[in-house]
């Protein structure tokens, strides 16, 4: 193994960085020349098929078979021209990655000579097999249908040779086996609540969507360091290694120029990703090394949830041409910063209103309040189940340490708008309000605009913050799918919505004018939720025993806080609104522990073979050289002199024995865990027999195998060490 490990060195540093060229130096000649968008639809189909597909895409409407048929014909002729020889639906199973089964374009013709030949029928709908994607019961294995439909609403794409239509996964028996199907419903469900609510400021507005950027955290290493660790290759992280000497106390790279062979690989995946119309804009170093991150203009929800799975798959397959390997996992290396995926968000108007930016005038900016308020409402009141949308094992080596927020969901809002919500709080009366207070209300919320802009400095502790014109939550983790954050998100806020309109219309029936009962509702609605606002540091002790006076939680715990998709709360926001019904739901939650267990079992089986069969052997070998040298020592010296010359190697041999003795018992008792962990039938008292039984063997075991690193000659260490991994490129 050491022998692989310099030789994957050597490799590294005969690297030259593979330079690629965009196909226009100007993004906007070759932007989305690989999507099927309104432009082309335009010119590839007839004007009735255009129609149609315009109206099902802005109204959210189903296509008829023969209207299929029609957008077919123009989509076959598109993608042949393109040089596509196959099609797949491309869909969001419940594994966190993309599925896709390529089927060529060709039948057997009357005559039986082979012809290209692309329906309706196979564009609308597909059977892949169901047996094998998580379920959680739902399916049993011995079941295999299961059918992909066509989501309309997001263009298809062509990646290499194969037409990409996304779409919707479901059961035989049609309950959603995907993130993208409940996805679409909680979007539904905010433009009807939000829709309603801008029915009380403006007329013209007919359609609310929620908009979308993803900030995108990853790690690089070179592929040759990559392969020579089986526990990156496995686990996707590294589950040993000494702290390098250096790595980001200096904050040396963050924002730093981007390394040569680095950049060549960006511009290739950003050129790729503008192909598929992918509006990727920002690059930088992030402030660990060998981190990085990448950023979109925002988008509609599901568009930009598309698009980042795809962003994904790109960076992935680009980084392998110039012999990288993307590391997505959320904490690929102890001791420095963990990468998330920050989804900034908002809801916009079809009249072109940003509902979460100030407006110019005092209605405008009531309304802004309005969604403002109901949004941290939202927040305080499914806390949990915000949390629980982004609780995985991945994710839980992240949250809580370096640079990423805790597992307390609180909502910053900056030092104005805080002390904006607690004057209406406070002024505004139980009782009929007089024509002095709501002006003197009206002018406060009327300066909003003028006095927001860089009022405050923004806070990159919390989980969710308010940051001028969307909320960033921040908890989302760097390999996770968006959809399971957003759907969660879009559904609490939906339901709140709904509720607030129902407050204010009953004020509004007992007598109070418009803007009092919205006040009225205000007022309440900011009190009741005043517990989740949090301006400091969200990092502090003090915050976390302030949190916990509030009442607000803070659970670590993987299992137990999925298990919080369960509650009276979650099961009224989620199946109360027809997002999930009570069997998908609980289904979800069961393919959440299993992941979990999953996950922790594999790496607890990646850990032992590295501890075992190559962490233990290299310390034997090294202890027996030591031992060597003790001997020659003993025949070339007096008793004496020895005594003397011999006492580090005698050290180093009882250090190095202990360490040895330490990982092989710790090893045999971690299997053993295990072992009681798997004849646990229940899927949630087995994910917490792994969590309390056997993860926590796997820092112990660490502790030995970093210590012995430090002791161990570096000659014959097997694995890359963190300052290779991290600095190396």
């Amino acid at each position: 193994m050491a022998e692989l490990r310099f030789s994957a060195l050597k490799e590294v540093f005969n690297r030259e960085p593979v330079v690629t060229h965009a196909p226009d130096k100007n993004v906007s000649k070759y932007f989305g020349i690989d999507v099927f968008n309104l432009h082309k639809m335009e010119h590839y189909l007839s004007m009735d098929a255009f129609k149609v597909v315009k109206r099902a895409i802005e109204e959210g409407k189903s296509l008829t078979r023969r209207e299929a048929d029609q957008v077919a014909i123009g989509l076959k002729a598109w993608a042949l021209e393109r040089g596509a020889t196959h099609f797949t639906h491309w869909f969001h199973p419940l594994t966190d990655g993309t599925a896709e089964k390529h089927d060529g374009f060709i039948e057997f013709g009357d005559n039986g000579h082979l012809v290209e030949n692309f329906s309706g029928e196979v564009l609308v709908q597909s059977e892949p097999d169901a047996s094998s994607f998580p379920s959680g019961g739902i399916r049993n294995t011995f079941e295999a249908r299961g059918y992909t439909a066509w989501d309309v609403s997001s263009p298809v794409f062509i990646v290499g040779t194969t037409l990409c239509i996304p779409t919707i996964f479901v059961s035989y028996t049609g309950e959603a086996l995907d993130y993208k199907a409940p996805l679409l419903k909680s979007l539904s469900a905010l433009d009807k609540a939000a829709v309603d609510i801008c029915q009380y400021f403006d007329k013209d507005v007919t359609k609310v969507i929620a908009t979308l950027g993803v900030e995108q955290e990853y790690f690089l290493v070179d592929e040759a360091l990559y392969y020579a660790r089986p526990d990156l290759v496995l686990a996707e992280r590294t589950l040993m290694g000494h702290q390098s000497s250096k790595d980001q106390q200096l904050a040396d790279h963050y924002f730093g120029s981007i390394p040569e062979r680095v950049m060549c690989f960006i511009k290739d995946f950003e050129c790729e990703a503008h192909k598929l119309g992918i509006p990727v804009k920002t690059r930088h170093n992030e402030v660990a090394p060998n981190q990085f991150e990448c950023a979109p203009m925002f988008e509609e929800v599901n568009l930009a949830v598309d698009h980042n799975q795809l962003l994904m798959d790109i960076m992935k397959r680009v980084a392998r041409k110039h012999k990288f390997r993307v590391l997505f996992h959320e904490k690929p290396f102890a001791g420095i910063n963990g990468s998330g995926k920050h989804n900034n968000w908002s809801m916009a108007t079809n009249t072109g209103v940003n509902l979460l930016s100030p407006g110019k005038n005092p209605k405008t900016n009531l309304q802004f309040l309005t969604f403002l308020v109901n949004v941290i409402k939202a927040v305080n009141d499914s806390n949990e189940l915000i949390r629980a949308s982004v609780m995985n094992e991945s994710n839980s080596w992240r949250l809580g340490g370096h640079e990423a927020p805790p597992a307390i969901i609180s909502v910053f809002l900056g030092t104005y708008l805080s002390n904006t919500l607690n004057e209406i709080a406070r002024k505004v009366t139980d009782k009929k309000m007089t024509p002095a207070q709501k002006t003197e209300l009206k002018l406060g919320i009327g300066k909003i605009p003028e006095i927001l802009l860089d009022n405050t400095d923004r806070n990159r502790t919390s989980p969710f913050a308010f940051t001028g014109n969307r909320f960033e939550f921040r908890a989302v983790g760097s390999s996770a799918n968006c959809s399971a954050a957003m759907i969660t998100l879009n559904s609490a806020v939906a339901s709140q919505l709904s509720k607030f309109k129902k407050e204010v219309d009953n004020l509004i029936r007992k007598g109070h004018n418009k803007d009092e009962a919205i006040f009225q509702v205000l007022k309440k609605t900011i009190l009741d939720s005043e517990k989740v606002l949090f301006e400091g540091d969200n990092y502090s002790p003090e915050w976390h025993a302030e949190a916990a006076k509030r009442g607000l939680s803070n659970i670590a715990s993987v299992p137990e806080s999925i298990s919080r998709y369960l509650t009276a709360n979650s099961r009224e926001v989620l199946v109360g609104s027809g997002i999930f019904t009570d069997k998908e739901l609980e289904s979800r939650v069961e393919v959440e522990y299993e992941k979990f267990t999953k996950k922790v079992q594999i790496e607890s089986r990646v850990l032992a073979d590295l501890a075992i069969n190559h962490i233990v052997p290299t310390g034997i070998k090294y202890m027996s050289s030591l031992l060597e040298n003790l001997r020659g020592l003993k025949e070339a010296f007096p008793p004496k002199d020895y005594e003397k010359l011999g006492e580090s190697s005698r050290e180093a041999i009882m250090v190095i024995s202990e360490h040895i003795n330490g990982i092989k018992k710790l090893v045999f008792d971690m299997v053993e865990e295990r072992k009681k962990a798997n004849v646990i039938e229940n899927a949630f008292d087995k994910a917490v027999a792994y969590e309390r039984n056997v993860k926590p063997y796997l820092d112990d075991i660490r502790y030995h195998i970093d210590k012995l690193e430090l002791i161990v000659d570096d000659e014959i260490w097997p694995l890359p060490k963190y300052r290779e991994l991290l600095f190396t490129r």
